[in-house]
């Protein structure tokens, strides 16, 4: 069964925002006492937080689909509607936040750090909120906008100062059991282990954290073996530390060669070119170990690399090898530049950004583009004409309609708000005039080419009734 997963795809989906509620105050004495209708809630957010006592991302390879709670609906008496609760997701730490094209999106290190993988929609005005002096009594409310929604990948690369890397059974498990508290799996053929194992070293008055790292082979990083899924939790070590096999059984086998196909594994991976690199020589307590040690040490040290040889089994040289790499951590640690605090920079909007943008697209057809045209859409109710009024308002006030002059649109001319996939489209017709001054009766808005059938016979039976009592104003007895 599957215990250690490291790079999952998860859907997330923030919670709706509650609509809004038009609702008019009904008391005693008071049958039209005002709009009361109250606003609707704000959708949950979903957020990812690193938390220490996670070390895998299995939870979400088994449930990979998350959902914030939706805000409740606006009620009358002016009650708003409840927040929807946000849905907090904890990862290790190290996990990356990518998105379905490979883009990093967010890099989660240290405890507590997070990022809103889904924004919660905003919850709709009621009428009470949407009352104004020139129009008193709405008979409209505006709608809750949908929450986020979005597939992001997470994977996981471990924080660790050391990495040990090497042949599987070169020994690297029995190393970090005996350098730390770590206990590993530990067992005499290939792959024993299956996952990352960290543990944590003192040495002196530094202390760091070791990883050791599934076994690789020739091949690793086209997806042999198990080293394509684990050589990036080496990405973020400061030392790479070759754990080799003096004692292997296999003829074809020797540490020098061991060492260049591991390296050359590291190379074709990438990016891991500068990282300090040691040498580890281990099972010198094998007979005939300590001989082969000996040979190829110069052979290495003509190299560059800094040579210990070790016996995890029998405890030999592991004083040297930690003290050894809690300097090189140190050093490392020490060139780092300071992270200084987050400046939070301010950027006012230019004066002349009117926060939308409109282009023709073909013969006759423009596109109106803005954060606030599109978000003004989604919260429309296209079943109430005052309430489409109200947008055709908004959008004058906000200068759309002087920009699609301005691009040759006339009228007739197709107009779509919002992106390809999900935009509204309408025929333009230019407002003559705007303001509470157009409306009829509530609910209702003349402007609208097909008025509802049920307002359209009222009106007529108005018309009739003022026409009779005109005749009958006229009317003289003989």
């Amino acid at each position: 069964m599957t215990t250690f997963v490291d790079r999952v795809e998860l859907h997330v989906a923030a919670g709706n925002g509650g609509h809004g509620v038009a609702s008019v105050m009904r008391e005693k004495f008071k049958p039209l006492g005002g709009p009361d209708g109250g606003n609707g809630g704000r959708g949950g957010d979903v957020i990812l937080v690193v938390d220490q006592d996670v070390t895998t991302l299995l939870d979400y390879h088994h449930h990979p689909h998350r959902k914030a709670t939706n805000g409740q609906p606006g009620a009358g008496d002016n009650r708003s509607g409840k927040n929807g609760q946000d849905l907090v997701l904890p990862v290790p730490d190290g996990t990356v936040i990518l998105d379905r094209a490979g883009n990093v999106l967010a890099d989660l290190v240290g405890q507590g750090t997070t990022f809103v993988a889904g924004q919660g929609g905003r919850g709709g005005l009621g009428n009470a909120a949407l009352a104004s002096a020139r129009r008193k009594a709405p008979g409209f409310a505006l709608l809750g906008e949908p929450g986020e929604a979005r597939d992001i990948v997470l994977e996981l690369k471990t924080v660790a100062d050391v990495a040990l890397v090497g042949y599987p059974s070169a020994g690297k498990s029995s190393l970090i059991s005996v350098l730390s508290a770590a206990k590993p799996k530990i067992a005499d053929y290939p792959f024993t282990t299956l996952v990352p194992n960290l543990g944590v070293v003192t040495a002196g008055s530094t202390v760091y954290t070791i990883a050791d790292v599934p076994g690789l082979i020739p091949g690793a990083s086209q997806g042999k073996g198990l080293g394509l899924e684990f050589l990036r939790h080496v990405e973020r070590c400061e030392v790479l530390v070759h754990v080799l096999d003096t004692a292997t059984l296999e003829s074809d086998r020797d540490p020098v060669s061991d060492l260049d196909v591991i390296e050359e594994e590291l190379t074709q991976y990438g990016g891991l070119e500068n990282r300090p690199r040691m040498v580890v020589l281990n099972k010198i307590d094998v007979p005939d170990g300590k001989d082969l040690a000996d040979l190829v040490r110069p052979d290495l040290e003509a190299r560059g690399y800094r040579v210990f040889e070790v016996s995890a089994a029998a405890h030999t040289g592991l004083k040297e090898l930690s003290y050894a790499l809690a300097d090189v951590v140190a050093k490392a640690r020490a060139a780092k530049p300071v992270q200084e605090a987050t400046r939070i920079v301010i950027r006012p909007q230019a004066v002349d950004d009117a926060g939308f943008t409109v282009t023709e697209e073909g013969e006759n057809f423009f596109r109106v583009r803005g954060e606030k045209p599109e978000r003004w859409v989604r919260q429309t109710d296209f079943n109430n004409d005052e309430a489409v009024g109200y947008l055709a308002d908004r959008l004058n006030r906000l200068g759309v309609e002087d920009a699609l002059r301005k691009a040759g649109a006339h009228a007739g001319d197709g107009i779509a708000i919002g992106p390809e996939d999900n935009a509204v489209v309408f025929d333009w017709e230019p407002m003559m005039a705007a303001g509470a001054e157009m409306l009829g009766r509530r609910g209702e808005d003349h402007r609208m080419e097909s008025p509802r059938p049920a307002a359209q016979r009222r009106k007529d039976r108005d018309l009739a009734r003022d026409e009779a009592d005109q005749e009958y104003d006229g009317f003289q007895p003989f």
